[in-house]
């Protein structure tokens, strides 16, 4: 895997995670346990994405509820998304600092929450348009982040300003087929795909071109960039899909959808339909040689798994679902 840039959220987690990891996690699963065991979380809202910050692990999900992990269970912090409404959350990410968690979803909605304070800022609807978001990726620090948000409509909003009003715009990479998925490995260069089975690539966060992928015949759900010309792709029928160095493997799992994928350094998770989880552990020293490394892995749930983290410097490693499932291992 190629080398990252110094400034992108993973390596701001690397350096977060030795604070995490010492008194925070007391009566919960750790990841020295290296199994997948329930944890408590008192709400039965589906949860569709999760990340970790300077103040832990945040997971969000139906009706915009935000959860924060707790001492003994995660614990509901925000009800009703960034307006109040119940705008169900889709997508989070969290700035390079560890200091902000940015989360959208339906009817435009866009949020802004201070781990530190619990401050929420609300930069739904930009350019006055409440289309469902589906993801969100965020680069950059606390206040000055580039934030880009990928839309049910087939565009793709992005502010260099930190989401600030009159500070949007937009483009369309491909023919108007919902953007699924966002990633970037870079300020400005990151993956994104769509639901017409297209994958697209930008060094500049405002040109898009298409990077292969036509004849896949599945749907795309999920996305992790990982350098130029590096991106692992998740979707229907178990399928993986590896981009190195410019060219395309494949991988099948099985049958289940794959919902979402975090890979680095050959070490990460697929999760999708069913409680599906595959890991990948390589010290393979080429991208591509992830290609037919995925092992299955024993999760005690059958609902749909939507979204998977890994757990910094001796955190653990937690995936959210159906149902207000959460994983840790």
């Amino acid at each position: 895997m190629s080398e990252k840039t110094s400034t992108t959220r993973r390596t701001m987690l690397q350096g977060i995670g030795a604070s995490l990891a010492v008194g925070g996690f007391s009566g919960l699963t750790t990841a020295a346990e290296a199994e997948w065991t329930t944890a408590k979380t008192g709400t039965d809202s589906s949860l569709y994405d999760v990340e970790y910050t300077n103040a832990g692990a945040y997971a969000v999900g139906a009706g915009g509820v935000v959860l924060e992990r707790g001492p003994t269970q995660w614990t509901k912090i925000v009800d009703g998304g960034p307006t109040g409404n119940g705008n169900s959350l889709y997508g989070s990410d969290v700035t390079d600092d560890g200091d902000a968690l940015w989360f959208v979803g339906s009817s435009g909605a866009i949020g802004e929450y201070a781990v530190r304070t619990g401050n929420l800022n609300d930069h739904s609807a930009p350019m006055d348009n409440t289309n469902n978001y589906n993801d969100v990726a965020v680069t950059g620090e606390t206040g000055s982040a580039n934030v880009y948000v990928a839309g049910d409509s087939g565009k793709i909003y992005y502010s260099f300003e930190n989401g600030e009003t009159g500070t949007w715009n937009y483009v369309t990479p491909g023919s108007g087929s919902a953007i699924q998925a966002i990633d970037f490995h870079g300020p400005r260069s990151g993956h994104a795909v769509d639901g017409n089975g297209k994958v697209f690539a930008t060094d500049d966060g405002t040109t898009w071109n298409p990077v292969g992928l036509q004849d896949a015949n599945v749907n795309f759900y999920g996305v992790d960039s990982d350098g130029d010309g590096e991106a692992t792709v998740v979707g229907g029928g178990g399928m993986v899909f590896h981009l190195a160095e410019s060219q395309w493997t494949a991988d099948s799992t099985g049958d289940k959808s794959l919902l979402d994928v975090e890979v680095e350094d050959g070490d990460g998770y697929v999760v999708g339909g069913g409680g599906t989880v595959y890991s990948v552990d390589t010290t393979a020293a080429k991208f591509d040689e992830l290609a037919g490394s995925w092992t299955a892995e024993a999760t005690p749930v059958g609902q749909n798994l939507k979204a998977v983290v890994r757990g910094p410097n001796g955190a653990p490693d937690v995936t959210v679902g159906a149902g207000g499932t959460v994983l840790e291992k």
